[in-house]
């Protein structure tokens, strides 16, 4: 297939889709190998940035998608007349960094990180698409596990969740603690804090700083625990 004749045949099959297409499920229906059709994306992808499009093609991990470009976005919800979503409130930014940093995780591992009840900020973040259900994790109870979604990947301007900024070396410590806290269980946790109106979400800075936040207190939290008393 000419290069020219794949470029169209992709453009055509990501307007079509109206969503993300896997990669490996492009290349198997075009018969082709991936790394040819991943190579085309990319070169397709360059070439409607550079040329400042109307539309744009992202990498969503290993999918693709062709979106309205960022840029045009007020000229578009006035054209159609949708309404802007409202931005995200302090509460729904700390617990998407959470989810985001160490996905999968459980609702009760976020409050216990948290501190306060987040059932109904994992519920709203579920209702905007930004993270789903992924599973059960194996322990007694078995409680349910989220995940960030490719509408999260869009909404923060990346391709995958390796773009995140890094917020040290925390980690190790902190999946550690999400086996414990499933073990012991999630107890009372206290009442769900009001979310600040009218917050603004400052996108993957904010999430870093505020995963960042997260891991030193749940450092904090285990310190105070190992104490003598």
């Amino acid at each position: 297939m000419d290069i020219n004749d794949l470029g169209a045949v992709l453009e055509g099959i990501l307007f079509a889709s109206g969503g993300a297409v896997a990669q490996s499920k492009i290349a198997e229906a075009l018969e082709l190998p991936e790394e040819t059709v991943e190579a085309a994306l990319s070169e397709l992808s360059g070439r409607y940035s550079f040329e400042r499009r109307g539309m744009r093609i992202v990498r969503l991990e290993d999918s693709w998608q062709m979106t309205s470009s960022p840029e045009f976005a007020p000229q578009v919800r006035r054209a159609l007349e949708l309404r802007k979503p409202p931005p995200l409130s302090r509460a729904a930014m700390e617990v998407l960094a959470v989810i985001a940093y160490y996905q999968p995780v459980t609702r009760a591992y976020i409050e216990q990180i948290r501190g306060v009840d987040s059932s109904s900020t994992v519920g709203s973040l579920a209702e905007r698409g930004l993270v789903e259900d992924c599973g059960y994790m194996d322990v007694p109870g078995r409680p349910r596990l989220f995940r960030t979604t490719d509408a999260f990947l869009r909404t923060f301007g990346i391709s995958g969740l390796s773009e995140l900024p890094d917020i040290g070396a925390h980690e190790e410590g902190m999946l550690e603690g999400q086996l414990k806290i499933e073990d012991e269980g999630p107890g009372d946790a206290p009442a769900e804090e009001s979310p600040e109106d009218g917050a603004e979400p400052n996108g993957l800075e904010e999430l870093a700083t505020l995963a960042r936040l997260s891991a030193e207190q749940a450092a904090a939290a285990d310190t105070r625990e190992d104490e003598p008393r």
